[in-house]
């Protein structure tokens, strides 16, 4: 049996980032943020949705500029607490002693205990009710690299032990079980 609930967001586990966004350091600032996501593969697009009451918000809105960090188990504490706070009345970095380090192509800083930092430039804002929806063009990358394989150079993702959000919680991610195009792989 199914039971009938009224429309909602339901679409879990998603990452739990952290946005970083800012042109000076007297304005830097994280946002936590579960609605983000990739749109398109060539040219590299993703999306994260803000509320406008949000303090990133106008910060993003102005510079056209922001960071998706990606976060680890490591990272849960500071990445549920810059959730709660507000940056108009904290300095998140120095609060959680993270590290805002240089963008490669924008001004917004990254955060440098992430293992993967997307930077983005945003190409459309999109208001869609209690959040907008910022479209962005991913304009560089930049991977921890300790995560890179130095004998085969693979980015192994799956040692930084990432966590995601469903529902209100935050979760550690499990094992792997298959990768793209298992399922139809012709045996040996």
């Amino acid at each position: 049996m199914k039971q009938n609930w009224r429309p909602g967001t339901m679409i879990y586990p998603l990452p739990a980032v952290m946005v970083s966004c800012g042109e000076t350091e007297s304005e830097y600032n994280i946002l936590t943020v579960a609605w983000v996501g990739t749109i398109c593969s060539d040219p590299a697009m993703c999306y994260t949705s803000v509320r406008p009451e949000r303090h990133s918000y106008p910060i993003i809105k102005r510079t056209g500029e922001f960071v998706i960090n990606l976060t680890t188990e490591a990272l849960a504490k500071a990445t549920d607490w810059c959730g709660v706070k507000s940056g108009k009345d904290y300095n998140k970095f120095a609060e959680m002693g993270l590290t805002a380090g240089k963008s490669s192509v924008i001004n917004a800083p990254i955060i440098n205990e992430s293992p993967v930092n997307i930077e983005c430039k945003v190409k459309q804002i999109i208001p869609l009710g209690t959040h907008d929806m910022f479209i962005a063009e991913v304009v560089n990358v930049q991977a921890d690299e300790q995560y890179i394989n130095p004998e085969t150079g693979a980015f192994e993702l799956d040692k930084a032990r990432l966590m995601a959000y469903a529902h209100g919680h935050y979760y550690k991610l499990g094992e792997q079980i298959g990768k793209f195009g298992w399922s139809v792989r012709k045996k040996k």
